[in-house]
């Protein structure tokens, strides 16, 4: 009888907040008897402006997505790097709720963990925009980390 694998989802975008959410996942996984699956999402907000976009090559913006993305993925990658676990990365572009329930049903996480508040939350809202959609629309288990 094989092993199913359990699929875990971090978002990441480069907070304490998404940081202490990678820190509690590598907490947990020895508490599991499966093999486990780590996938990092970081989502980058597209530049709308019409006005940059023409001043801009395609190539240019997708670097220029891409540095972002793995400058807010690093200190994650690093701390599952130092922890042994391994894992995949991925940079998508979008609204950030819309990817993370997107990239989750296509690759069939069984879990999302983020953490409460992005870097762009107001301080002292209970809860960031992001992750409230997020728990809305979920089909699968959402852990929030405060």
């Amino acid at each position: 009888m094989a092993m199913d694998t359990l699929k875990f989802l971090v978002s990441v975008d480069g907070s304490h907040s998404s940081l202490r959410a990678v820190q509690h996942l590598i907490k947990l996984l020895d508490w599991y008897r499966h093999p486990v699956e780590v996938h990092l999402l970081n989502v980058q907000m597209p530049i709308l402006s019409g006005n940059v976009k023409s001043f801009i090559s395609r190539d240019q913006l997708e670097d220029y997505y891409r540095d972002e993305g793995i400058a807010a993925l690093k200190a994650a990658r690093e701390c599952l790097d130092q922890a042994g676990v391994k894992y995949v990365h991925h940079i998508g572009l979008g609204e950030p709720a819309v990817v993370i329930m997107d990239y989750a049903k296509r690759t069939r996480c069984d879990q999302i963990v983020m953490g409460t508040r992005g870097v762009g939350s107001v301080t002292g809202l209970l809860l960031g925009s992001v992750a409230s959609k997020v728990v809305h629309l979920a089909d699968c288990p959402v852990l929030l980390v405060k």
